[in-house]
């Protein structure tokens, strides 16, 4: 069976017209929408790839599941990071080109179609639901957190878990987590955990390396994976995002399948991202510069909204100030942000037209030229 048909509003195309308009500013346009990283790559990645660029990974096809290099590196990044030992879960570990293919394909992966029900956020990443409507499957969209709003409704497989979630920052608790992986277990649905600003993590204010409670947690989880899928990436905690460098772990009578299938149709990270994947794991002084260098920008972008009028809150994680539009209508205040020179997402994008999503990922220099324009010019009335 091949791709179902979809629709959604996550259409960057939408923005051309006021990003001609924040083009005109005179000096120039800030755009805080896509959250692409724009900070340096860790030297340490850089030397990595350097190096692997003639290895048997890279000038012979490479390895599906990954080099046994980075296979180690991705267990010890889990102990070091999350508390987490893959070992003693007998989890599976599947590398991934970039995250957004393992989101958009889980769905297909899973064997999902016609009948099936897929539970969702309701404000999430866009490609949660055009992974379902790719598969051919039904979202449902809510409060995940609160389980009796899916846990009784027919057909549903699948479970989606954003922690900490894009756009809003929310971070789920362990007891939160508990419950949503007992009551799926209940009902024989898989719970997909997008974990990829996991390290982003703003709930306490001092400069060590923290991170949100993991969907394989013990204290999650009870100790086993059954059920259970965890993604992560590279792309935020090192600026990896064009090295397409990701991952899946979790129970591995659902992974090892999705290994065969990927390597049927080519679907493989190249073997020097490979080689610069496992550096980037390793190299956590670097996460702590790169954590360091968003939470200023968040801080700032959030003095900057409210100067500005808007409800600003630091989030609790994740790269995004998610904030209530001065007008009520995102579009609305996006005009108006345009003619200030600054871009951001639209709300609708991610499920509420009410909101706008605001991007830490952009310069320090870009960061502070946005906030000394909203403290001189109110953005919406």
């Amino acid at each position: 069976m091949g791709f179902a048909p979809f629709s959604t509003p996550y259409d960057w195309s939408r923005l051309s017209a006021a990003k001609a308009v924040a083009s005109q500013h005179p000096d120039g346009m800030i755009d805080l929408s896509i959250g692409s990283p724009v900070d340096d790559v860790p030297a340490s990645v850089r030397k990595a790839l350097s190096d692997a660029a003639n290895d048997p990974n890279a000038y012979g096809y490479p390895v599906t599941r990954g080099t046994k290099k980075l296979r180690e590196a991705i267990t010890h990044w889990f102990a070091k990071t999350r508390g987490v030992d893959l070992n003693a879960l007998g989890a599976g570990i599947c590398p991934t080109v970039g995250s957004k293919e393992g989101v958009s394909l889980m769905a297909s992966l899973l064997g999902l179609g016609k009948g099936d029900v897929v539970v969702q956020p309701h404000i999430s990443y866009p490609t949660y639901e055009i992974g379902t409507q790719l598969a051919g499957a039904q979202t449902l969209k809510t409060d995940v957190a609160d389980v009796e709003s899916w846990a009784h409704v027919p057909g549903v497989k699948m479970v989606w878990v954003n922690s900490p979630s894009n756009p809003t920052g929310e971070v789920l608790t362990a007891t939160q987590l508990h419950a949503i992986v007992d009551a799926a277990r209940r009902i024989g649905a898989v719970v997909v955990s997008d974990e990829c600003y996991a390290l982003m993590d703003w709930r306490t204010a001092g400069p060590e390396l923290t991170a949100t409670d993991c969907i394989l947690g013990n204290d999650v989880c009870d100790g086993s994976a059954r059920g259970l899928l965890c993604l992560y990436s590279l792309s935020k905690q090192s600026n990896m995002a064009g090295y397409r460098t990701a991952l899946i772990v979790g129970d591995n009578e659902i992974v090892a399948p999705m290994l065969e299938t990927r390597k049927q149709i080519g679907q493989i990270i190249p073997g020097p991202s490979q080689a610069a994947m496992a550096a980037g794991l390793d190299d956590l002084n670097a996460v702590l510069d790169q954590r360091a260098r968003y939470r200023s920008r968040l801080e700032l972008l959030v003095e900057g909204l409210r100067t500005a009028g808007y409800e600003a809150v630091m989030p609790e994680g994740a790269l995004y100030v998610w904030v209530k539009a001065v007008s009520g209508d995102c579009w609305t205040d996006i005009d108006a942000l345009a003619r200030l020179g600054i871009i951001v997402s639209p709300g609708e994008f991610y499920g509420d037209k009410a909101y706008l999503r605001v991007s830490a990922t952009a310069t320090d220099a870009a960061v502070n030229a946005a906030v000394e324009r909203l403290a001189h010019a109110a953005p919406a009335a």
